[in-house]
């Protein structure tokens, strides 16, 4: 097997994006990220950051990253936004249609299992497209709801090929456990966020608590993890520091 491909989440330099994002993507490959990652895409419109998909499309081909993922709000996969959303990710050459977070559906059994129909709906709409849904973990996704973990509500009733984008951090902050949440749903990750935790200010990947070697044999065993993605950053997302720290430091962990 070879390597799994490395790329970061844009929301890391959202700074930087904001300010100037043909400069960002170029940074980004310049630190060796082989992907990248946008944010807070709601399929309104054919655009991003100002800039239609066919621009982000070149400026990725530019610089020869892969666009290896899109978080979503959860609308995007609604209605005639999916059309659009559709269109916009094939423009980009990207697969994984991945909602970054839903707490008021989260919150709640019964809006959870509508949450799982909003992706196993959609999942089925874009198979034809090679496209999969997925969910994006935050620490409010590991409380207790009626008994159960919100999160193991969501993919006991998602299909087998809804992504589960463990975040490795935000799991382990909100009190959930990553490695047996991985262990729990195999064969669920096709992308996972890579963030430690309990480093302090400024730690990046490998200076925290995670048990790496643990959660990347599960990932490469257990699950057909296609990416890794870091999500590690400065304040307000500006500079490449902590992500490019990061990188530096799987590289030294072999990956």
């Amino acid at each position: 097997m070879g390597k799994i491909p490395i790329a970061l989440q844009l929301f890391s330099v959202r700074g930087e994006v904001q300010n100037d994002l043909p400069a960002t993507v170029k940074a980004v490959a310049e630190l060796g990220y082989v992907g990248a990652e946008p944010w807070g895409y709601g399929g309104e419109s054919l655009e991003w950051m100002g800039h239609s998909a066919a621009d982000i499309r070149r400026m990725y081909d530019d610089n020869g990253l892969t666009c290896c993922g899109i978080h979503l709000a959860t609308g995007a996969l609604l209605g005639d936004n999916l059309a659009r959303t559709v269109e916009f990710n094939r423009t980009l050459g990207n697969r994984f249609l991945v909602i970054a977070a839903d707490k008021p559906r989260m919150s709640a059994r019964d809006t959870i299992l509508e949450l799982a129909g909003i992706l196993n709906d959609a999942a089925e709409a874009v198979a034809a497209e090679g496209m999969y849904t997925g969910y994006h973990a935050h620490g409010f996704d590991f409380e207790t709801v009626d008994g159960e973990i919100a999160w193991d509500i969501l993919f006991s009733h998602t299909r087998e090929d809804v992504i589960m984008q463990m975040d490795i951090g935000n799991c382990a902050m909100g009190g959930g456990d990553p490695i047996g949440t991985l262990r729990k749903f195999p064969n669920r990750a096709r992308s996972v966020h890579l963030k430690d935790y309990g480093g302090g200010p400024g730690s990046v990947i490998g200076e925290g608590e995670a048990d790496w070697p643990t959660i990347f044999e599960l990932c490469e065993t257990q699950h057909p993890v296609e990416w890794y993605v870091v999500e590690e950053g400065g304040p307000e997302g500006l500079g490449y520091d902590v992500c490019g720290r990061s990188l530096q430091a799987l590289r030294a962990m072999g990956k």
